[in-house]
């Protein structure tokens, strides 16, 4: 194990309490600002149906703008806060997309002004918001709605319809261009859907729902593989032939897929096990999983309960060895964010808990984790790095993954 270096602490007060946080170049200097977004409880399930303020603060501490009304209590995070940033119209520069007062709006990253607002399709299309390439343009200035469970609206830059899909769709859709003509389909939780939302295959699982999505080539034929989570590890081919599945875990919340262990023949796909939910949000226990690229258990881990909401995430460039890492934190049971080899070896214990996320915030290809402490987010890195502003810098596009930031982590590796 190696002790993370501190290279920075920036106050957030100003946002208020319990703010989750989104990161993206807002101001276009070629370095990513933090957003964080306040939302509301909307029932006893601590589902954000909306964001109740917004506060951009770069990572020297300045608030650039503030949009919305800041409160000392804020929501919860019981589910996603609908809220992205990303180059939603294609001007080059970045705008923070959101569901506020019931309706879309789309705010300028660098002044904080409205640019436009639109009603919804529906008034439960506000779960989470979905970043795509539906029409086979340049960047993705398509928009994915849905609500908690059964619906999906997809908007074209107009924010006017495009289709509709009802189903299982689980809680964060995943849009990747599999056929590579240019225009992304859509994996809905259990549904293949084309660019013009025709459901070309459903999975064969009878789970409640897909928990996570990832697509991965895990091994290294060429092909990307579908991922799915949820009562097991679930691997589809984009034609909808299943390879293999694993049902060994209670729960799959999360899957991280990576070169976890190099020597190995494939990729792994770690995973987190919800073992068991407990009778309150403190208690209960899971446990990170391994699995080889042909889905069999390389490992389960067994630790002493004290927490079911843990979030794994592959993570790579944290040290000169640019190897892929195991990202987990929420751990609960007093067990900090931590970083972990392929055989579930700690590399990295990072002194504070809180919000996390990770980026390459001096653009040096090593990766940073920001963890929101209360009123401070720290910044550590494998070793020292400037984060001030390069003046030569052009800004700085928005990778995929900030841009369909999500409490249920999927992506494409």
């Amino acid at each position: 194990m190696t002790d993370p270096v501190r290279i920075g602490a920036v106050d957030v007060s100003a946002a208020g309490g319990r703010p989750k946080m989104r990161l993206g170049d807002l101001t276009g200097d070629g370095r990513l600002d933090l957003l964080l977004a306040q939302g509301d409880d909307i029932d006893a399930t601590r589902t954000p149906h909306e964001v109740t303020s917004l506060t951009a603060i770069d990572l020297d501490g300045d608030v650039l703008w503030q949009v919305g009304d800041v409160t000392d209590e804020g929501g919860t995070h019981g589910a996603d806060y609908p809220v992205q940033i990303w180059d939603v119209d294609g001007d080059g520069a970045n705008e923070v997309c959101c569901v506020m007062d019931d309706r879309f709006v789309v705010v300028d990253g660098a002044s904080g002004a409205i640019r436009r607002t639109h009603d919804l399709p529906d008034p439960d299309a506000h779960d989470c918001i979905v970043p795509a390439n539906l029409s086979g343009g340049e960047g993705r200035t398509e928009v994915i709605l849905k609500d908690r469970y059964r619906r999906l609206w997809a908007m074209d830059d107009d924010f006017d319809v495009l289709w509709t899909h009802e189903g299982t769709t689980g809680h964060y859709p995943w849009p990747y261009d599999f056929d590579g003509d240019g225009r992304e389909e859509v994996m809905a939780g259990y549904d293949f859907l084309d660019a013009d939302g025709t459901n070309l295959w459903t999975a064969d699982i009878e789970e409640a729902h897909a928990d996570c999505i990832w697509v991965a080539d895990a091994d290294r034929d060429g092909d990307p593989e579908i991922l799915i989570g949820e009562g097991g590890l679930y691997a589809y081919a984009p034609d909808g032939e299943e390879l293999w599945r694993n049902t060994e875990p209670r729960e799959v919340q999360h899957v991280a897929p990576g070169n976890f262990r190099p020597d190995a023949d494939g990729w792994q796909a770690a995973g987190l096990d919800r073992i068991d939910r407990g009778s309150g949000w403190n208690d209960g226990q899971d446990g990170i999983f391994l699995v080889d690229a042909a889905g069999e258990t390389l490992l389960e881990e067994n630790r002493d309960p004290g927490g079911w909401l843990t979030i794994v995430e592959p993570m790579s460039g944290w040290d000169a060895a640019d190897r892929d890492l195991i990202l987990a934190y929420r751990r609960g049971g007093d067990t900090n964010p931590t970083l972990y080899d392929g055989h579930l070896n700690p590399v990295v214990t990072f002194p504070a808990d809180g919000d996390v996320t990770h980026a390459d915030l001096a653009g040096t290809g090593r990766e940073q984790v920001l963890i929101r402490a209360d009123q401070t987010v720290h910044v550590f890195g494998e070793t020292d790095a400037t984060l001030a502003p390069d003046p030569d810098t052009d800004p700085r596009p928005q990778p995929k993954r900030l841009a369909t930031a999500t409490l249920y982590p999927g992506g494409e590796r």
